[in-house]
């Protein structure tokens, strides 16, 4: 199958600039990035896609059995990436695609140079000596909740996750992206999302990596922040002054200007 129209892909920006791909969390699409791409496109060639069982991909390409591990979801991205012979990318993950991104640049590191993570997770649920920010008790609930009634989930968790409740329109976007996107696809990126444990994965970074946080995050707290941080090497830590699970959408200044500065800083 073609992997462009598999993948939904989308090519703009500056042909000559160095290639930045930019690739979204659960229950979103490439739509997410709407307020970061105007910031990147003078300057790089901006690379968009969505997972497959996400946005507009390609339906009949999703296979339960691949994307039960985020190893599947690494293979896309070096898909695409092989698809546009992409070489030194630098790979911006936000959530669970910052966690993809580590798998893909370990997969195929001639085509991934940088990673940018933003509000990443190696693993959600709290272990010895590690904070996640959830109980196993809380994931199984969280997943029973979105298998039974997806929709229901959606309404409600998008506001929490959003997390700025003064803003009630930047929930509804979340909420509408979590519901344009099939429930049976949904729930199996929900549980290797939620399930996975990728700490380990983590030391084999070799690649400038920058990691992004915000100051509140109930999907991410920053005690995850500071362990991702500590466990790459050489990577650079930032505190933006955002709250919420998806600064790109709720702060796009600050966070477009951590992600250029980065991008400024690159050889």
């Amino acid at each position: 199958m073609d992997i462009v129209r598999r993948n939904n892909v989308t090519v703009t920006g500056n042909p000559q600039g160095r290639v930045v791909v930019l690739a979204h969390g659960f229950g979103c699409d490439q739509n997410m990035w709407w307020l970061t791409v105007p910031a990147l496109v003078e300057d790089y060639r901006v690379v968009l896609f969505d997972y497959v069982g996400a946005g507009r991909s390609e339906p009949s390409a999703f296979s339960e059995s691949r994307y039960a591990s985020l190893d599947g979801y690494a293979r896309d991205v070096v898909d695409v990436c092989e698809a546009l012979d992409l070489r030194d990318a630098v790979f911006v993950g936000h959530s669970v695609s910052a966690v993809v991104g580590v798998l893909a640049a370990d997969m195929a590191p001639e085509r991934i140079g940088a990673l940018v993570m933003i509000a990443p997770s190696p693993r959600y649920i709290d272990d010895d000596g590690y904070r996640g920010g959830f109980s196993g008790e809380d994931i199984d609930e969280l997943l029973a909740s979105l298998e039974s009634n997806y929709l229901g989930w959606s309404a409600a968790m998008a506001p929490v996750i959003m997390g700025n409740a003064e803003r009630p329109e930047l929930g509804e976007e979340l909420k509408n992206s979590f519901c344009a996107t099939d429930p049976d696809m949904a729930r199996v990126f929900a549980r290797t999302t939620f399930l996975s444990d990728s700490r380990d994965d983590l030391k084999k970074v070799t690649v400038p990596t920058l990691v992004l946080e915000c100051t509140q995050d109930v999907i991410a707290p920053r005690e995850v922040g500071a362990f991702v941080h500590q466990a790459i090497p050489g990577s650079t830590l930032v505190t933006l002054d955002a709250t919420g699970h998806c600064p790109h959408m709720s702060a796009p200044e600050v966070t477009n200007k951590a992600i250029t500065g980065f991008l400024a800083g690159l050889r």
